[in-house]
């Protein structure tokens, strides 16, 4: 079964040294967008605006696969 990374990037780049072992590419994005939703969740309204972060997925190989971006703005 393949490995997959999830790497955060949030003032700097956190690198997923485990990663997880899933059937195929669907079921890394799924778990990319799980991921986010939960630590968005875990996050409890604290972001300010213009805070950007990402989850960048890859494979066994380091190659990039998908980048989740969450982002927020003031509007103008």
């Amino acid at each position: 079964m393949p490995r997959y990374f999830f790497h955060v990037i949030h003032h700097r780049r956190r690198l997923d040294q485990e990663g997880k072992d899933l059937p195929d590419r669907h079921a890394a994005w799924k778990a990319a967008v799980e991921t986010a939703g939960q630590r968005l969740k875990g996050l409890d309204g604290k972001p300010k605006p213009e805070c950007d972060w990402r989850i960048e997925v890859t494979d066994e190989f380091q190659k990039t696969l998908y980048a989740l971006h969450i982002g927020a703005e003031r509007p103008r």
